[in-house]
């Protein structure tokens, strides 16, 4: 565990490069055992991980299969993988380059429900965001994290949840360095008209490694979840 996470509250878990069903794999055994152990107050989890080979989740949304704009044959032939998920939100693209982050937290712990969880991780993106002088905006009508000024706004950090007996699973996806060409394989997260940004996009040679967004975001998410707790008192 590279970062600097507290023990007692949130164990980081960088799972370098790692397939989606094995990563998902994971994110249900993990999520078993915070809530197995929520009596206890055992460490809620984050796993970090970028999804290598590149995949396209499609939610169970009703519509959301019409958002992938390749043919199977295509995302074959690219070596990207289509896997049907059991989060919220839309259809997404995961691959090399994307941060994605998978928080397990107990919720009631942090007495958060499903907005205040949202609003916290977006929260967490947009503080995260600033630390490279990037300024990240929440849009009313779409989850996620959005930059540039007027419309359209570039989406640079999508999102999307479930919630199991009160603990969460799946997550964010923020845009490092990805091949941004890959998203036209898909209409993001369901919205026509609305572009996709990177880091690596805004800032150029300025744009933070891997390693390095990994622990700001790392850092970033646990010391939120450790100032809500004092908040609660829980």
């Amino acid at each position: 565990m590279p970062y600097a996470a507290s023990m007692a509250t949130v164990e980081v878990h960088d799972l370098q490069r790692m397939d989606y069903v094995g990563a998902l794999d994971r994110q249900r055994r993990e999520h078993a055992a915070v809530v197995e152990g929520r009596d206890a107050r055992v460490p809620m989890r984050l796993l970090l991980v970028e999804h290598d080979p590149p995949v396209v989740t499609v939610s169970r949304r009703p519509d959301a299969e019409r958002h992938v704009i390749a043919s199977d044959e295509r995302l074959a032939a690219l070596g990207v993988q289509k896997v049907q998920t059991d989060r919220g939100g839309d259809v997404t693209w995961h691959g090399p380059g994307q941060l994605v982050a998978y928080p397990i937290l107990d919720l009631h712990r942090l007495d958060l429900r499903i907005h205040g969880y949202m609003r916290l991780l977006e929260q967490v993106v947009i503080d995260t965001l600033a630390a490279w002088g990037v300024q990240g905006m929440r849009d009313e009508s779409a989850t996620g994290v959005w930059v540039g000024e007027g419309a359209p706004q570039r989406k640079i950090c999508a999102m999307g949840v479930r919630i199991s007996r009160w603990a969460t699973l799946h997550g964010l996806a923020l845009n490092v360095a990805p091949d941004m060409d890959q998203f036209g394989l898909i209409v993001p997260c369901g919205l026509v008209g609305r572009p996709v940004t990177s880091l690596a996009k805004e800032l150029g040679a300025r744009a933070p490694s891997m390693d390095e967004a990994k622990s700001a975001l790392a850092g970033t998410l646990v010391h939120a979840v450790e100032r809500r707790l004092v908040e609660t008192g829980r």
